[in-house]
């Protein structure tokens, strides 16, 4: 049984060849060589390229195009088969981390970041379009805790034996790059021989799909890619650049957010099942706002590596976005919107690293209280959402309510 020779309903198949662990071990392929790409790029940019925080704006905002661009993902799927586009997008990632020590010059380091970057993103189009499309909505959000959770472990991995290994065998960037995007291609090749082709539940749309009832469910996307911005580009870069980390230190940092995401991702996503996307969401910006101020005024490492850890520990918490958007969409518009909501994420991220770099060459601090003021912004919005989300009934104007009840 391989994929190229057997169809299968997604409820057909059991164990370990079921639609959930297939789901599993294409986020730990994914995981391996994107962990170990993100743990070198910062040194990689500022011990071999010379960046400042100039060129990693660029090179940041190089990486974030393909997020934009992800809503043409729905016309690759006249083409091909979603499960296919996410086996094609695993080769791209895999090759693109693959090559990219053997460029070791700025515009290398660009294109090998742009090949990448398309395999990564158009994969988690693809990933959240099928997860929400195979997984039962009851339980949705335990399996992609799940999820999440096999991709921490293998950024265990991939951090672990860069840290062990990197002083120890005396690795290059070259070497390490190669392994790392190559172990995500082997697993590529036992996911196509060891699983079937499943078959989506609802025909998809094959068309863009913009709907104004989805209105909060955008903002809320919207808002989450500008804010994670802010870490992803500038939190990793102010460890190296302020308090000298390097590959091994960064290497430990991720190993133990890869921990805590293993652990904890997966209490989290029950949790969002009892307490529901409201609360769940309210908690993670609440927490955000809060370690974003911290790290505008932050002068000692361990309590800024401290803040790394605890600020990656609520992105597991964005899971509650799409089990909202799970629970108000049309089966149909699944896997068209989610095109459209990567490309909503990505408004902000193509232009904010070249931006706050530029700021960050003033004042890293105002940078920092930017993303304090977008965690405000969200959990505003996220207060807007339902306590029972469903079609017909996407958003909850509370503060209405409260203006037409009359004074006692």
């Amino acid at each position: 049984m391989t994929y190229f020779t057997k169809n299968a309903h997604p409820n057909e198949m059991t164990g370990w060849r079921s639609p959930a662990v297939l789901l599993m071990i294409m986020a730990g392929a994914m995981q391996l060589s994107f962990a170990a790409w993100w743990n070198l790029m910062n040194n990689f940019a500022v011990q071999e390229l010379d960046f400042t925080g100039r060129e990693i704006g660029i090179q940041q905002s190089i990486r974030e195009i393909p997020g934009f661009l992800s809503f043409l993902a729905i016309y690759l799927l006249l083409l091909m088969r979603e499960q296919t586009l996410a086996y094609v997008s695993l080769l791209l990632l895999g090759v693109g981390v693959a090559v990219t020590g053997y460029f070791p010059t700025a515009m290398g380091f660009y294109i090998t970041t742009l090949i990448m970057s398309i395999g990564f993103h158009y994969y988690e189009t693809m990933a959240q379009s099928l997860s929400l499309q195979w997984l039962p909505k009851a339980t949705a959000a335990a399996s992609m805790g799940k999820i999440i959770s096999v991709g921490a472990f293998a950024q265990l991995i991939a951090y672990g034996l860069i840290y062990l290994a990197w002083k120890r065998f005396d690795l290059s960037f070259t070497v390490v790059f190669a392994i790392a995007g190559g172990l995500t291609l082997v697993v590529l090749a036992f996911l196509m021989m060891a699983y079937p082709h499943f078959r989506e539940g609802v025909p998809q749309h094959k068309k863009l799909i913009l709907k104004k009832r989805y209105w909060l469910y955008y903002a809320l996307t919207f808002m989450a890619g500008a804010r994670r911005q802010i870490f992803t580009v500038f939190a990793g870069f102010l460890m190296v650049e302020r308090f000298g980390y390097d590959v091994d230190d960064l290497a430990l940092l991720f190993l133990l957010n890869g921990a805590f995401n293993m652990l904890l991702a997966p209490s989290l996503g029950k949790l969002i099942v009892r307490f529901g996307e409201r609360k769940a969401l309210i908690f993670e910006y609440v927490g955000l706002a809060g370690v974003f101020v911290t790290y505008a005024f932050v002068t000692n490492a361990t309590l800024a590596a401290s803040l790394y850890v605890i600020d990656h520990a609520f992105f597991a918490i964005a899971i509650a976005i799409k089990t909202y958007f799970q629970k108000i969409a049309d089966p149909a518009d699944i896997a068209p919107t989610a095109g459209v909501a990567f490309t909503i994420n990505h408004i902000a991220a193509v232009f904010i690293p070249v931006l706050f770099g530029l700021i960050w060459l003033i004042s890293p601090a105002a940078v920092f209280l930017a993303g304090a003021g977008m965690a405000v912004i969200s959990l505003l919005l996220a207060s807007l959402i339902p306590s029972h989300p469903e079609e017909g009934h996407e958003v909850d104007f509370w503060y209405r309510k409260q203006a037409a009840q009359p004074a006692e």
